[in-house]
């Protein structure tokens, strides 16, 4: 039996409103691209060798009903003027033929930039713990990601952010690492 290990990845992120927790939900999932799919999520592995395309040519690789394996962050409120944030990082390491990984956070009232780079750190962090390289984990501003030595290859992060503009009514951000078979 050969493993199920994804050969692609791509990233992408959106913000749906509703009237319902579940239809701003729905129209997050479209305002990204994934809502005709079925999402299974998964935990933090960025497979050994795997692909990073673009989101149009990840969805162009993909058909309706198709079951999904993702990571998702997804934070959603109805409280009037509260920003909510969801983020993916990732890290993967320089020896491709290693797993990297993927992490996800979901935040109130941090912004775009704050969210997103909480999200690479978390990612940078558990392989840097992986290595035994923890100490070792510095950021580098003219990169502007996470380096451990010659060990990370990249890291980086997407992330959706919204404030709640109406009374009543239901933000959902979604951001996701979708992990093609």
């Amino acid at each position: 039996m050969s493993a199920l290990v994804p050969k692609k990845i791509f990233f992408t992120r959106g913000v749906g409103r509703g009237e319902s927790q579940l239809q701003s939900f729905e129209e997050a999932l479209r305002d990204a691209g994934i809502a005709p799919y079925n999402l299974s999520s998964i935990s933090s592995i960025f497979p050994p060798f795997a692909e990073t395309v673009s989101r149009e040519e990840g969805i162009k690789l993909l058909s309706p009903g198709q079951i999904l394996f993702s990571v998702l962050a997804r934070n959603s409120t109805n409280e009037l003027n509260r920003m909510i944030s969801a983020a993916i990082g990732y890290a993967i390491p320089r020896d491709q033929s290693k797993w990297g990984y993927l992490s996800e956070h979901h935040s109130f009232g941090e912004t775009e930039k704050v969210a997103g780079y909480y999200a690479e750190k978390l990612a940078a962090e558990m392989l840097a713990s992986t290595m035994g390289l923890m100490d070792k984990l510095v950021w580098d501003d003219n990169k502007k990601e996470y380096v451990l030595e010659d060990k990370i290859l990249t890291t980086r992060n997407i992330c959706s952010t919204a404030v709640v503009l109406k009374s009543g009514e239901w933000t959902t951000t979604v951001a996701a690492a979708v992990l093609i078979v």
